[in-house]
Parts: C-alpha cells; structure tokens; sequence
C-alpha cells in the first residue's frame, strides 16, 4: 500500500469531506452485534470516531503514523500503524470492517484474506468512496473536470482509476447486498475548495516534479465565477460495496 498522504496530512485532516450521517445509520441498521469494527486506513480516525459511538471497541489502522496523530483519542479506539494486508488484529474478532476511499490502495487478495481471518460468521465489509465533485454550474463543473483530467491527469497514480469507476473493477468475493444512492453535501469558500485540492496526491506530485502548486494558476481561472466571499454548494457522489462473508 503507498502512503501518498503523510506530507499533506494536516490538509487532509482539515479539508477532507465528512460522510452524511445516512451512511453510518446505514451501517448501523445492519443485523449484527455493535461489538467490534475496524475501520481499515482510518487516515485522521474520522470514520473510526462515529463508529466508536455506537461500537464497544474500534481497531483504526494506518501505515500512516503522520496520519494517526491527527485522530481523535478516544477510549474505545486502538489505533494500529500497520498496512491493511496485515495486522496484529485477533482471529474471528470482528463484525464490520470500514474502508472509506482507501481500497483502491491495497493488495486486493491479500487485504480480502485478512478480511475472511478476522470477521466473525456473518460479519460485514463495507468499502466506499466518492467521486469528483459538482456543481449546478456546468461552467464550474468544467474547470473543475479540465483542472482534475488534463492539468493533473499525467500525475495521478494508477490507482485513481478505480475511483473513477467506482470501485466496479475492484475484486469482491463477497455476498453483495444493495446499498443506498449517497452523496456528501457541503457549502465552500473559494479557499476551502482550493485547500482540499492541496490535499490531492496528484497536486503532490505535480509539486515535486515541477517545483511548483498547479492551485495558483487554477484559482485565477476561478476568480470571475467564483467570489472568494461566496460559499457554493457542491456534491460528490458516494459509491459502496457491502458484502457479508
């Protein structure tokens, strides 16, 4: 699994978007005991802190520890700084494992491996993620879609792919269940927006091979339609898999 998040991890911490609260009271609704989960690349712990209000004990696990310092500490969290394929988490000990925009970064059959040692009969894996962001303003939309596949399209890794095809090409040998139509709502600033485009691994690595941010240059595109007084609504469409072993 890579770690392109550790040298941005307090921009990630302060920009990345928060999950509606229909996602966990979907997650919560799911017949089985509120014992144990582990939320898998917890990254800031954001995930793990919700389910530790409903689950007696959560495992969040990172291989990043620059990450794991931004996490809430909470008593019923143990936080594990350890790659996803391998733990130190108990056989048989848990009964629902998260992974929130994280999958797309492991070692599927060997991260599906550790799922099956550690889930208990008839526990849950749930992955998600969330696409590019929108607007109801397709000029905005536009930039937005030029600045993520053109400008920066030559620095995403691989990975990034199955984002875009929302984790469909992603192997899941799990008994699949039908997941809700999500999407993560939030109203931003002109700078909110630009600092959770600093949080991008794709704005990373444009930095370090050209010595300079790509988010100057594109804010000046933004500035005639967007104010930097105004907040705009914007969305992104949220995509699951749940599965039951």
């Amino acid at each position: 699994m890579k770690d392109n998040f550790s040298v941005q991890a307090a921009a990630y911490a302060a920009f990345r978007p928060h999950y509606p609260q229909e996602l966990y009271d979907f997650l919560y609704s799911l017949p089985i005991p509120k014992d144990t989960a582990w939320d898998c690349a917890t990254g800031n712990g954001q995930v793990a802190a919700v389910l530790a209000k409903v689950y007696k004990k959560v495992y969040a696990s990172d291989i990043s520890a620059a990450q794991l310092q931004h996490a809430p500490k909470l008593p019923n969290i143990s936080y594990l700084t350890c790659p996803a394929e391998s733990t130190p988490i108990p056989d048989k000990s848990i009964d629902l494992v998260t992974v929130a925009q994280a999958v797309h970064w492991f070692q599927f059959d060997k991260f599906n491996q550790e799922v099956r040692r550690m889930l208990r009969p008839h526990g849950w894996l749930a992955i998600w993620g969330y696409g590019l962001l929108q607007t109801d303003d397709e000029g905005l939309n536009n930039l937005i879609q030029q600045f993520y596949a053109h400008t920066l399209g030559p620095y995403w890794d691989a990975e990034r792919r199955y984002i875009d095809e929302k984790y469909t090409s992603i192997p899941f040998p799990f008994k699949e269940t039908t997941t809700p139509e999500l999407n993560i709502a939030v109203d931003w600033t002109r700078q909110q927006f630009l600092g959770y485009l600093s949080s991008w691994s794709s704005v990373q690595h444009y930095l370090r091979q050209n010595g300079e941010s790509p988010i100057p240059a594109f804010e000046g595109l933004l500035q005639n339609r967007w104010p930097s007084d105004k907040s705009i609504g914007l969305r992104f469409p949220v995509f699951m898999q749940l599965g039951q072993v």
